[in-house]
C-alpha cells in the first residue's frame, strides 16, 4: 500500500482581477460621458484592449498556481517557501478544499486540519467551546473523542475565562490561539497550518512550533507555510520553494532556504570606482565588490555556516602589473563593533604578482557570523603602503542556520550580532576518572 498521503497533479488556479476603469466621481461626470459616447464616431466599435483576447494575454487574469504537481509521504514535515504571492496559500486552500483549481486534481488521504487565516473554520456566532465541538464533528470525531481533547485544548490556548464567549468577540491574537489548538489537537492524519501563525506573540509562536514537532514525531504530516526560515529550518524534513506559481526547488530545508535567499535578493556587484571617501596611494584601486554563494549567485543574505565568496574587481594606477599586494576584507556590526578581519597575507602570502587589472576573491568557508546585519570595508597595500581603503563597502545580513551541524540553529536570545566558535563540551569529574 503506497504512503503517499498527498499528491498533486499539475494544479492551476486562476483568478480574475480587477483592472483600472475610467472614473466618473459625480452624476454631471457620468452623463457628459454619456453624451459624449452617444455622438462618438466609436459608438458601434469599441476601443480594443491593447492585449490579445488570450487568457494569459488578459490583464484582467492572473494565474496563482500554474501546472503545479508534487508528492507528500505520510510522516513528512514539508515547508513551503517563497515569496509574496508567489502561490503558498492558493496551494493550501486548494488542498484543504477550500477553493477548487481551475484545472488539474489533487488525492488526500487521512484527516485534515488547517489553519490558513483567522476565521477559517469558526462560526462567529458560536462559543469557543461550541466551535471546538463544530470543528471536531467536521473531522469526523465522535463526541467522546472531543471530550477527551477538551481540556487540552483549553490549556494550550490559554483562554479558559473566553471558552463561553462568542468567538466575534475575540481578538485577533485568541482566535489564532484558539484555531491553532484545535487544528493540532483533535488529531488529524495532516495538518495544514499558514503564515497566520505571525498573529500570535512571540512566546505563543514557539509553543506551536513545539507541537508541530510533536505532531510530526507521532507520524502525522504537515504541510507548513512560513517567511521565517529558521522555523522551516529547524520543523521541516523538505522543503518546496514556489515561485509565480511553479515549483522550482524541493529538497533538504537549508538547501531551498539558500536558494530562496538567492533568488529573493537584490543583491549585485556594487560599484566602488565612484567612491571619493577613500584613502591610499591608488597603486592599486577597488572598482566593485559582490558577494556569491557556492553557486556564483550574488547574494546580499546568507545562512549561519554557509560558504560565501566575497568577489573584489580591482584596476592598478598605471595599468601596469603590481607586486607584493595584500587585501583585507574586515566585518563589523552595524554599531561598528569590529568582528573579524580576513587579510590575503596572513591566510596565505601576499600576491607576489597581479596583472593590471581583475578580481580577488576571498572564500569564507561556514560564515561564522550570528544572525543580524553586518557592513565591511576593503583595504589593500601595496609593499606595506596603503593603496586603498573604503569604509563600508558593502552589506551582508546573516540569517539563522544550522552553524554547528547539530540539527539546533544557532541564534542568540537576547541580541543580533555577534561571532560563532565550533567548539565542544565534556564532562571531567572525579567520579569518571575513578571509572576510566
Amino acid at each position: 500500500m503506497s504512503d503517499i498521503v498527498i499528491r498533486a497533479e499539475r494544479l492551476s488556479k486562476l483568478y480574475k482581477i480587477g483592472v483600472l476603469k475610467q472614473r466618473h466621481d459625480t452624476l454631471r461626470d457620468q452623463l457628459v460621458h454619456s453624451f459624449k459616447s452617444l455622438f462618438s464616431g466609436n459608438r458601434h466599435h469599441p476601443p480594443q484592449p491593447s492585449t490579445p483576447p488570450s487568457i494569459d494575454g488578459r490583464p484582467d487574469i492572473i494565474w496563482a498556481l500554474k501546472g503545479f504537481s508534487f508528492e507528500v509521504r505520510q510522516g513528512e514535515v514539508v515547508g513551503i517557501i517563497g515569496r509574496n504571492a508567489a502561490g503558498k496559500s492558493t496551494l493550501l486552500k486548494i488542498l484543504s478544499r477550500i477553493t477548487e483549481p481551475t484545472s488539474g486534481r489533487a488525492e488526500i488521504h487521512g484527516r485534515v486540519g488547517s489553519l490558513l487565516e483567522v476565521g477559517t473554520g469558526f462560526h462567529p456566532e458560536l462559543t469557543g467551546r461550541d466551535n471546538i465541538y463544530l470543528n471536531g464533528a467536521m473531522l469526523g470525531m465522535r463526541k467522546r473523542e472531543i471530550n477527551h481533547k477538551f481540556d487540552e485544548i483549553i490549556a494550550f490556548a490559554e483562554i479558559e475565562r473566553f471558552i463561553d464567549t462568542p468567538v466575534k468577540r475575540y481578538s485577533s491574537g485568541m482566535y489564532v490561539r484558539l484555531a491553532f489548538a484545535v487544528a493540532a489537537h483533535l488529531e488529524p492524519e495532516i495538518l495544514i497550518v499558514d503564515e497566520v501563525l505571525a498573529v500570535g506573540d512571540a512566546a505563543f509562536q514557539k509553543k506551536c512550533l513545539r507541537k508541530m514537532g510533536d505532531v510530526a514525531g507521532e507520524g502525522r504530516t504537515v504541510l507548513f507555510v512560513s517567511h521565517n526560515m529558521a522555523a522551516v529550518q529547524g520543523l521541516c524534513s523538505r522543503a518546496c520553494l514556489l515561485s509565480d506559481g511553479q515549483i522550482v526547488g524541493d529538497g533538504p530545508p537549508r538547501m531551498m532556504v539558500e536558494q530562496y535567499l538567492a533568488e529573493s535578493s537584490s543583491a549585485a556587484a556594487k560599484c566602488l570606482d565612484e567612491r571619493k571617501d577613500r584613502q591610499g596611494t591608488g597603486e592599486i584601486r577597488f572598482v566593485g565588490v559582490s558577494i556569491v554563494n557556492s553557486e556564483g549567485r550574488p547574494i546580499d543574505s546568507a545562512l549561519c555556516g554557509q560558504d560565501i565568496d566575497i568577489v573584489v574587481s580591482y584596476r592598478s594606477r598605471h595599468n601596469k602589473p603590481v607586486h607584493r599586494v595584500d587585501a583585507h576584507v574586515t566585518f563589523y556590526t552595524n554599531l561598528d563593533q569590529f568582528m573579524f578581519n580576513c587579510s590575503s597575507e596572513a591566510a596565505s602570502s601576499a600576491f607576489a604578482e597581479l596583472p593590471s587589472e581583475g578580481q580577488l576573491v576571498c572564500h569564507i568557508p561556514e560564515l561564522p557570523l550570528a544572525p543580524g546585519s553586518y557592513v565591511f570595508n576593503l583595504y589593500s597595500d601595496v609593499g606595506g603602503v596603503m593603496a586603498d581603503w573604503i569604509l563600508g563597502a558593502g552589506t551582508l545580513h546573516v540569517a539563522v542556520g544550522d552553524y554547528f551541524g547539530t540539527g539546533k540553529l544557532s541564534s542568540h536570545s537576547t541580541h543580533e550580532n555577534g561571532f560563532l566558535v565550533k567548539h565542544k563540551w565534556y564532562c571531567l569529574s572525579p567520579m569518571l576518572r575513578s571509572q576510566g
